[in-house]
């Protein structure tokens, strides 16, 4: 037992080596995947192109050289491709650089290694370089491969494909990150205009409520000490002290609801925008009319969390890239009509669209689906703007009537 001790810590050395060696470092290409909902294996796709590894033999023979070479240096090659895209975008090109000394080494006995070549050179834009750089760099290093080569007797038939396929791949990999990094941009744009919306919010509730507690509550304090002064003295003054104090504490309730319930309405034209950055953050074209003025509270919270899922729904499943937001009023109904260009087919009794129709349905209001297969997705949504008569039951003389207390009339909440 204790002789296998130290293999078992040796063991688990290893193992924890590994798992530092292999974990993806915060700016690497796989973490930058993951952060977007990719899978970290995406990269690896890449990885097909090595199979002319195996074919440029195919060209001459293969022979037993050819696979002892190719046993030994292929997994190698492997590990390499893996740092660079597991490693920090500024150590990254250690990696890469690797793979272009391994491939220059073994040209001597190994032809296959031009493609380890092409992949040294692509995976050099995964560091952060400027495109004038890398494009110098790989000018540098193609030259020195093609004088190698021609050292080496190689037929230029055989080499010709490699400066060409390098410096192609090597723009459009540069222009697939440079749209990577305009993306991420974008969405810490959208991260950072969400937040100075939530400050400015915060900010706006805490002079709000300071406008609407401070004199009340100091005009409470005055006569509460009033009327304890005069308790002993002038009984009638002090009650009537007392109840202009409950009729002010009443009122400043009444105030402080309807606050409230301002506060938790959703802003539509706030969620128009925050459609927008989504939209077109996913290349989805998307135009919106003027809104109408002055919405129902209810209403436009109801609808502000419609159009939102509706939104996403565009921008996760529709496949479409271009979306239409457009309202009117008419007979005292707003009608709002929200459309898409995608694929189509959306059953009417989703999850996504029954969730939606039920708060339309607390409106008052009606929810059609138009989506043919292959030709897009239309949501007409109607609501009514006058606000719909609560019902209450008939309670005794002196009793709260039943019912959310934010409804009640001004009468109903004095009488309570």
């Amino acid at each position: 037992m204790h002789g296998g001790q130290p293999d078992h810590w040796e063991g688990r050395a290893l193992r924890q080596w590994l798992r530092a060696w292999f974990t993806p470092a915060p700016d690497s290409l796989v973490a930058i995947s993951i952060q977007k909902g990719k899978s970290p294996w995406v990269d690896a796709v890449h990885l097909l192109w090595s199979v002319w590894v195996f074919v440029i033999p195919a060209f001459d023979k293969y022979t037993w050289h050819w696979a002892l070479f190719t046993l030994a240096t292929y997994p190698v090659f492997l590990l390499l491709y893996a740092k660079c895209c597991l490693s920090s975008r500024h150590r990254s090109h250690y990696y890469a650089f690797g793979l272009v000394v391994m491939s220059m080494v073994l040209l001597p006995f190994y032809p296959s290694a031009l493609t380890y070549f092409v992949y040294g050179t692509i995976m050099l834009r995964s560091c952060r370089m400027e495109l004038s750089r890398y494009m110098a760099l790989l000018v540098v290093l193609n030259i020195l491969l093609l004088t190698e080569v021609t050292l080496l007797h190689y037929a230029w038939q055989a080499v010709i494909w490699i400066p060409v396929t390098s410096i192609i791949i090597g723009l459009v990999v540069h222009a697939e990150r440079q749209s990577d990094e305009k993306e991420a941009e974008l969405r810490l744009s959208h991260d950072e205009v969400r937040r100075l919306a939530a400050l400015a919010e915060r900010e706006r509730i805490g002079r709000d409520l300071h406008d609407l507690l401070g004199h009340t509550l100091s005009l409470i304090t005055l006569k509460l000490e009033l009327s304890r002064k005069l308790f002993d003295r002038d009984s009638e003054a002090a009650k009537r002290e007392l109840t202009e104090a409950e009729r002010v504490a009443r009122h400043a309730l009444s105030e402080v609801r309807s606050a409230v319930s301002n506060i938790r309405a959703t802003d539509l034209a706030a969620e128009l925008a925050a459609a927008r950055l989504m939209l077109e953050s996913s290349a989805v074209s998307f135009e919106c009319g003027e809104l109408p003025p002055s919405l129902p509270v209810e209403v436009e919270r109801g609808l502000a969390l419609v159009l939102r899922e509706a939104v996403t729904n565009i921008a996760r499943h529709a496949r479409a890239n271009r979306a239409q937001v457009s309202t009117s009023v008419a007979n005292q109904s707003l009608r709002l009509c929200i459309e898409d260009n995608g694929r189509g087919g959306v059953e009417a009794h989703g999850n996504g669209l029954k969730g939606m129709r039920e708060r339309v349905c607390a409106l008052g209001g009606t929810l059609d689906v138009i989506s043919p297969p292959g030709h897009g997705t239309r949501l007409d949504i109607t609501v009514p703007l006058r606000p719909r008569p609560l019902l209450r039951e008939r309670t005794p003389e002196g009793e709260a009537p039943t019912g959310n207390a934010t409804d009640w009339t001004p009468q109903e909440r004095h009488a309570t």
